[in-house]
């Protein structure tokens, strides 16, 4: 639902996607996406579903019988963040998924009569499978649906349900944590909590057991396929200072420099992998494929790590991406809206730091020549160009949080832009 209607526009054409489904009464931004959708009318339905209501509109959605669709064949396409522009898709089989759930559960300590609280998008593939909504099925835990990850909506329901896992990405751990009305609420029953998404702080980590008294499992994973686990039994110093291990045996890790020669372990390079539940191509993308694959089969994951004695450690990422709360953000995908604007000369957008959600999104603009004496006058200000993003159809988390208007960008000594300069 956070899509745009830019990234909802290549979805319905490039999958291709036969309905669109929403929730909600309308309102502007369905508006749009029913706008830059309209000459795809005759492929694509769109669906509202009211949420208050029960729904009998399931009659209109053609749905194969399970047993007809073999298991090594495509299940469904989940996206992922992409450094071009837009979301790739990627193709996910049944055999491959479920395999992901399966490993994910011998990990973890997800059982029978559990009660698992879903607090983040269920179209995650953290959220659904790590170990998530279809390992709660696979077992037979209860599952409780929050609106949302913030501390006066999951805690209540903690309490309420007598949950015992929970999975959340750094900023909603760090909002529960820091939240002034948690000892409120008993939080007793909660034995696990998965974090993920992005990289969680070490000072963080460490506040997990003391004040909450739930044992911390770090996720790291990608959509594409490989995930880490620590393990249960981990030492503190490893589940606080590392993103954990390969939850299967199958899966293969390297880490290579740029030219792709493995570099000592215990030293920083690029993260590939190679496993049972690790796709092999992007759906419908051969260039990306050429450049996110090597020959062999192994995915370039964009990872900077560090793998020593069966534990990776992540330092850093490769891919010109932000990764804000969880959210992966192409900078291009964001410049290109900006752009558009018709006062607008250049942009440039980085990532941040910041201490809850990991990564902010910042964007320097230069405005034209004849709106450079008076940028808020031809709507270059900060909240004018945020709204300026969103309508035209930006993603609600790639609006970027800082906007300053500049005369020129710094420049590297070979006159190309320096974003690591105007990352501070």
């Amino acid at each position: 639902p956070a899509h745009g209607s830019a990234e909802i526009r290549h979805f319905a054409s490039h999958a291709p996607a036969r309905f669109y489904v929403s929730t909600g009464t309308p309102n502007r931004h369905l508006a749009r996406v029913h706008r830059d959708i309209a000459d795809l009318a005759g492929t694509v339905t769109m669906i509202l579903v009211d949420e208050a209501s029960p729904w009998d509109g399931a009659d209109a959605l053609p749905v194969p019988d399970a047993a007809s669709v073999p298991s090594e064949k495509l299940a469904f396409l989940q996206l992922s963040g992409g450094t071009t522009g837009v979301p790739k898709q990627i193709p996910k089989t049944h055999d491959d998924y479920l395999y992901s759930v399966r490993a994910s559960v011998d990990v973890c300590d997800l059982r029978h009569g559990d009660v698992l609280l879903v607090a983040l998008p269920a179209s995650h593939y953290f959220t659904m499978s790590s170990p998530g909504i279809l390992g709660a099925v696979q077992v037979g835990a209860s599952i409780v649906f929050a609106a949302d990850p913030m501390p006066t909506e999951v805690l209540p329901l903690i309490a309420e349900h007598g949950v015992t896992h929970l999975a959340l990405v750094p900023p909603a751990l760090i909002s529960l944590l820091n939240f002034p009305g948690r000892d409120a609420y008993d939080v007793s029953s909660v034995r696990t909590v998965w974090v993920g998404g992005a990289k969680l702080s070490e000072a963080a980590a460490r506040r997990v057991r003391p004040e909450l008294g739930w044992t911390l499992q770090q996720v790291f994973g990608m959509a594409e396929g490989l995930v880490n686990y620590t393990p249960l039994d981990a030492s503190i110093e490893e589940i606080v200072s590392t993103q954990g291990r390969p939850m299967s045996p199958w899966d293969e890790i390297r880490v290579v420099d740029d030219e792709d020669v493995d570099v000592p372990e215990g030293e920083p390079g690029n993260l590939l992998t190679r496993g049972p539940y690790t796709i092999r191509r992007y759906h419908r993308a051969p260039e990306v494929n050429a450049r996110s694959f090597t020959e062999d089969g192994f995915y370039r994951t964009g990872d900077i790590v560090v793998f020593r004695e069966g534990t990776l450690t992540v330092v850093g990422r490769a891919k010109d991406q932000i990764n804000r709360g969880g959210e992966k953000i192409a900078p291009e995908a964001v410049e290109n809206i900006l752009l558009t604007h018709d006062a607008v000369h250049d942009v440039s957008v980085v990532g941040v730091p910041d201490e809850v959600l990991g990564e902010k999104i910042r964007a320097f603009v230069i405005p034209r020549q004849d709106a450079a004496s008076d940028p808020a006058a031809h709507g270059l200000t900060p909240t004018k160009l945020r709204k300026f993003a969103r309508e035209a159809g930006l993603s609600s988390f790639a609006v970027p949080d800082l906007i300053d208007i500049v005369a020129e960008f710094p420049l590297t000594g070979v006159g190309k832009v320096s974003k690591k300069a105007q990352q501070g």
